[in-house]
């Protein structure tokens, strides 16, 4: 155990190409006690509006997809209430938190401190015998069966699952 974390906002992002303001889709889980009480997913239309075939090939986003959705900052204002106060967790925190980052410098927006924790490293020093520690890996090693890998909803509920029980 690292430390006991019984509140918090599991978060994930999709890009559409290789800029990490690009998020086209996010996905969050929150936590509360314990237990899952609320999600949040949703397209976004990314800035850069262009998407790379490699992130395509990943996540089956395409400019079709997201033509109609929108803007960050507008996903943004409905997910702030839902995480207000809440330690975010990511699997890889630095991609998510650095999306994050990005996307709010591209529209001007002021970035709180949010405050991460990553079930990637929490599973490298816990469990040092997967091997890898890639999110379907360590949440099957949890007990949750990740079925929709790339999807930004399912991957937070899969960190949501993997920090239940590492955090």
């Amino acid at each position: 155990m690292i430390e006991r974390l019984k509140d918090f906002a599991a978060i994930d992002f999709e890009t559409a190409n290789y800029e990490q303001s690009s998020v086209c889709a996010v996905g969050v889980v929150i936590v509360r006690n314990g237990e899952i009480v609320d999600s949040f997913y949703s397209l976004i239309q990314p800035e850069p509006n262009y998407y790379s075939y490699r992130c395509t090939q990943v996540h089956g986003l395409t400019r079709e997809d997201t033509e109609e959705a929108p803007v960050f900052p507008k996903v943004w204002a409905q997910i702030e209430p839902m995480i207000e106060g809440l330690p975010l967790v990511a699997h890889n925190s630095r991609f998510d938190e650095g999306c994050l980052k990005a996307v709010f410098r591209v529209y001007s927006m002021d970035y709180p401190d949010y405050v991460f924790y990553d079930t990637l490293y929490a599973s490298r020093r816990e469990m040092p015998y997967l091997a890898d520690h890639q999110l379907q890996t360590v949440a099957a090693e949890c007990g949750y069966r990740l079925e929709h890998h790339h999807h930004a909803l399912a991957d937070a509920e899969a960190c949501a699952w993997i920090a239940k029980e590492l955090f």
